[in-house]
């Protein structure tokens, strides 16, 4: 904690990460981690904006709603480093409101996947709810640290071989390039995690902190932000959209459809 400034949220009782605590205000704890979750939620905004306007389903909707909740949380977590806070009259341990949605969030990731070709379509995104709602609450009950990790990591390789199956289907080269995109942000944002987790210690006693894990956040808010379109153009594409990746002002690339009159 850097020295002269009180911390409003009391002793850090949650992992630490690779930032002095309290360093530029008494009511954050992780300055940079906290803001770097910013645009993450500005990124999901957007598509957000983008599914209700052209009308996509409401599972992009909630992915997208899925990505600000996540990044919000790990605002949250941040800037108390507490295990316990109140959101909406729940007390939730704060390091599961920042793990638990990602759980979630990758169990939705699952279905937008897997759903198009499942057979029986209300079992899917049953089991799916019933089993977020099985991991929160025992999240909620035992501190899963390594556990938390393998579980993650499982889920996100359960992804994989769909998300190429979509990529080698898919002919439009705007399209491709935000697969590529995606893979390239995951790929640089781990090494900014794995960085900050592994010379942590070295890094203490740099005069300059790269800030690893605030690099991480705001990669992953664009590598979201590229996976959702990505898995919006492919969706639109099966339903006979006529999609085409636009690009607001020549740069931030987005789905543009042309649904036919019948729907």
């Amino acid at each position: 904690m850097a020295e002269g400034i009180s911390s409003f949220w009391g002793p850090v009782t949650s992992a630490e990460w690779c930032e002095k605590n309290y360093v530029y205000s008494s009511y954050i704890a992780e300055f940079f981690n906290t803001i770097s979750n910013i645009p993450g939620i500005l990124l999901a905004l957007v598509g957000l904006i983008n599914a209700f306007r052209q009308r996509f389903e409401k599972r992009f909707s909630i992915l997208h709603i899925s990505n600000m909740i996540l990044a919000i949380g790990s605002m949250l977590y941040h800037a108390t480093l507490q295990h316990m806070y109140l959101v909406l009259l729940i007390i939730f341990r704060q390091q599961q409101g920042d793990e638990t949605p990602m759980v979630w969030e990758m169990l939705l990731y699952i279905y937008i996947l897997y759903s198009p070709d499942w057979h029986y379509r209300s079992t899917m995104p049953t089991f799916l709810f019933f089993y977020g709602a099985a991991f929160a609450i025992v999240h909620a009950l035992v501190r899963l640290r390594i556990g938390f990790k393998v579980h993650y990591v499982i889920l996100c390789v359960l992804c994989v071989p769909r998300m190429y199956k979509y990529y080698i289907y898919t002919k439009d080269a705007s399209a491709k390039r935000l697969a590529k995109l995606y893979l390239a942000t995951i790929f640089m944002g781990s090494l900014c995690w794995l960085f900050d987790r592994l010379f942590c210690n070295n890094i203490s006693r740099w005069y300059f902190n790269p800030e690893g894990h605030a690099l991480w956040h705001v990669l992953m808010g664009f590598n979201s932000y590229f996976a959702n379109t990505f898995l919006m153009f492919c969706r639109a594409q099966q339903l006979g959209w006529n999609p085409k990746v636009a690009h607001f002002m020549g740069l931030f690339p987005y789905v543009k459809i042309q649904k036919p009159k019948t729907q």
